[in-house]
């Protein structure tokens, strides 16, 4: 039977095909591997019960099936959700601030307001829903991804990861467009079959019960998911700790991937002193630039990176604090004309993002990254990426990388700057971010 994960506890697994009830589905590769993932006759169908699932145990005969789910919230935790709205106590805010003390208290008041009164997460759910969801069992941890694919079967298999505070909403509106160019002006050629993780520890994932989450155990598991999915070459594509999920598995991996796309490129100064000298003045300023800003940018990392546990107390018990503390970053990491989240981002975007990490209450476990990453090493050495790499550079990235120092760790065949954009490149620039992908993937063709 499918079973619901921790961070769905009180729900249980029913059917919506009555002949169906009680059957386990087991979807193998060789079938995944071929076939067009519109299962709506066999998708199964959350509904609210009480009860707590066992954590998961690791054995040899680790379950390695493939599972339709679907996202179902219970009524129960919408209306929960809305009596906690209606209580919230707001801080008062100095005159004239707006955000450089943190989120502005009179664009949360509005941000919480539309939540209680018009936001319809039903109708945000079922539009997720529209796309192909699983979950399968790698390294005892149940894992949540999208698997869209194209209905093309010459396809280019695409991974592509998120970060935080993002999560598989950020790519909504570019999925289609990959799996489906033609509807989009674009070139069949330039199709993708899509597959989108949830980060262990993030929104529909399991939460880990042990420590070592770190990047590069992601990372190994993203390569065990596409494995398991049949791709053996594919590409990958993310942002924030997707970009650096990514790497890893690009240096680790690097016969299996095609190509590595990525709209964040990390990377450390050359050691050599005649070279680190050949570094563009225009680079450097504009590095140093995004530093001073983020000089009082990286509270956050702090915190989450040292006590991300007594964070996790407020933030998973206040809706507020919860949507003021993921809703400055995307103001403050996002190029807005106006200094308003709206010049990019419509509220329904905004709220759909933090509803996934209210709903599945995954704030403290998708934070705790920050943590492992600081405290677990790596297993060894990362090394220079061989990989064909593309660096998307969009010009309000909280990092900057020049590229000359990232010539010294990957092997970049492209390099866009960007005339506009910011850290969430799929919600905010998504044509930028789509052409970009495409014509490097054709690149490698």
């Amino acid at each position: 039977m499918v079973r619901a994960m921790p961070a769905l506890a009180g729900m249980k697994i029913s059917s919506r095909v009555p002949a169906l009830a009680g059957m386990k589905i087991t979807l193998k590769v060789p079938a995944l591997a071929g076939m067009m993932l519109t299962l709506s006759a066999l998708l199964v169908l959350l509904v609210p019960v009480g009860g707590v699932m066992a954590d998961t145990a690791v054995s040899a005969s680790a379950d390695t099936s493939v599972r339709p789910f679907v996202i179902h919230v219970p009524e129960a935790d919408i209306v929960d959700l809305q009596q906690r709205l209606a209580r919230a106590r707001l801080p008062e805010q100095l005159q004239e601030v707006d955000w450089r003390y943190g989120t502005d208290t009179d664009y949360l008041a509005e941000l919480l307001d539309y939540w209680q009164h018009e936001f319809d997460w039903r109708t945000q759910e079922q539009r997720l829903n529209e796309f192909d969801q699983f979950v399968t069992d790698i390294d005892g941890l149940q894992m949540h991804f999208i698997h869209q694919r194209s209905p093309h079967p010459d396809a280019t298999p695409l991974l592509i990861t998120h970060g935080w505070p993002g999560s598989i909403v950020e790519f909504h509106k570019i999925i289609e467009p990959l799996t489906r160019p033609e509807l989009y002006g674009g070139d069949i050629a330039d199709a993708f079959h899509v597959v989108a993780p949830s980060l262990p520890g993030f929104a529909f994932s399991e939460k880990p019960s042990q420590p070592g989450y770190n990047p590069e155990k992601m990372a190994h598991m993203l390569a065990a998911l596409m494995q398991r999915l049949g791709y053996e070459k594919y590409g990958a594509q993310g942002g924030d700790w997707g970009g650096i999920i990514n790497r890893i598995l690009a240096a680790r991996y690097p016969d299996r991937l095609i190509g590595l796309h990525s709209n964040f490129v990390l990377a450390n100064p050359p050691a050599d002193a005649e070279l680190r000298a050949q570094t563009p003045a225009a680079d450097l300023a504009r590095r140093e630039q995004r530093q001073a800003f983020m000089a009082n940018e990286t509270a956050y990392q702090q915190i989450q990176g040292s006590k991300p546990q007594t964070l996790g107390v407020g933030l998973n018990d206040s809706p507020a604090g919860l949507a003021a503390w993921i809703i400055e970053k995307f103001h403050g990491w996002s190029d807005l004309p106006n200094n308003h989240p709206e010049d990019k981002f419509s509220k329904d975007e905004l709220l759909t993002n933090i509803s996934v990490y209210w709903f599945t209450g995954s704030i403290t476990s998708s934070a705790r990254i920050y943590y492992e990453s600081r405290v677990v090493p790596m297993s060894e050495p990362l090394g220079f990426v061989s990989v064909p790499t593309a660096g998307a550079i969009f010009p309000k990235e909280i990092y900057l990388t020049p590229r000359l120092w990232a010539e010294q760790s990957y092997n970049i065949v492209r390099w866009t700057e960007m005339p506009r954009g910011g850290h969430f490149a799929a919600l905010e620039e998504t044509e930028l971010l789509l052409a970009d992908i495409r014509a490097f993937f054709r690149q490698l063709r």
